[in-house]
């Protein structure tokens, strides 16, 4: 599943060698947190969220064939200290 939000966020975001993706099992949940360059936020989220409501929907129509839940958060990469 890893793999499939990886090729859809490459597809809209600028900075792909930027992207971190972090897999946490919780409880038969698994959170797959995306973290992503400030300027790329707008283009993976979308207007209005459209386009992460419809990764987030790719996601739980795939994942029931596994038969276990995801969860989908995009969240900005923070920056280094300086």
């Amino acid at each position: 599943m890893l793999e499939l939000v990886k090729y859809i966020v490459s597809q809209f975001a600028e900075y792909k060698d930027e992207i971190e993706y972090l897999v946490e099992d919780k409880n038969g949940t698994v959170e797959i947190t995306v973290l992503l360059d400030e300027s790329d936020m707008g283009k993976v989220i979308g207007k209005q969220g459209k386009i992460a409501k419809a990764l987030r929907t790719i996601v739980r129509c795939a994942s029931a064939k596994e038969g276990k839940k995801y969860n989908i958060e995009i969240k900005e990469k923070a920056k280094d200290a300086e």
